[in-house]
């Protein structure tokens, strides 16, 4: 299929095209989910990979009330700013500051939580938690493999080596000199990375991270071979 066969893409496409995605359908959205010309993808993921997550489920949500409600929800937040938290269905909770939070989608596409706050969320006069489209206004890379911290240093000035910068944490900092999230959140045994940035940036930090991975053999690779990596942690 071609991305444009489905209303959500990632604002990378063209990119990802020129690199050799695969794309398939996941809900409305076009994947990028393998990439034929990597015979070594599975290999690389446990070096130095970089996927594209951006057509993913994700929301935003913003106000001194947002814990309050999210709580409400059956959200389990993280106890202080800067960390994220692994909910039941594998979403990952980024608590940004006391008052803003992110979620992100799981790999596997089976949660329906980020669809269910966006439903349940409505605007009501007094409650200070309002809805940010995280979805339209970040994309959202993957960085894995055990090289993973050598690379980011090459591009943030933020000690992201794996015995400083554990399991969970968040960096609001800058990437490759654009604002940015860097949120360590390993799958299995494989250290990784999720980086969040301005949308209208992105095909201006691809391009970045795939340059400064050229140094360890890095290359794209697929959600497929992420949902692999799950599969054998579980």
């Amino acid at each position: 299929m071609q991305p444009t066969d489905q209303p959500r893409r990632s604002m990378i496409y063209r990119l990802l095209l020129e690199n050799g995605a695969e794309f398939e359908t996941c809900q409305d959205s076009a994947v990028a989910m393998r990439y034929p010309g990597n015979a070594a993808e599975a290999e690389q993921s446990q070096s130095m990979g970089i996927a594209d997550l951006s057509p993913l489920p994700r929301i935003g949500f913003k106000g001194k009330d947002t814990p309050l409600w999210l709580k409400q929800q059956g959200v389990q937040l993280p106890e202080t700013p800067n960390r994220a938290r692994k909910q039941s269905d594998n979403c990952l909770l980024l608590r940004l500051s006391d008052d803003e939070h992110v979620l992100l989608g799981d790999l596997t596409l089976r949660s329906t939580l980020v669809a269910t706050l966006h439903q349940s969320w409505h605007f009501q006069p007094g409650q200070m938690c309002y809805l940010v489209p995280r979805a339209d206004t970040h994309s959202w890379f993957c960085l894995s493999g055990k090289h993973t911290s050598d690379m980011l240093a090459k591009v943030c000035g933020v000690d992201l080596r794996l015995h400083k910068f554990g399991n969970g944490e968040i960096a609001q900092t800058s990437i490759a000199r654009i604002n940015g999230i860097v949120v360590r959140n390993d799958l299995g045994q494989i250290p990784a990375f999720y980086l969040l940035a301005d949308s209208a940036s992105a095909d201006y930090l691809w391009p970045c991270l795939m340059d400064a991975m050229d140094e360890f053999s890095g290359s794209p690779i697929g959600l497929a071979t992420l949902q692999s990596l799950i599969a054998r942690a579980a």
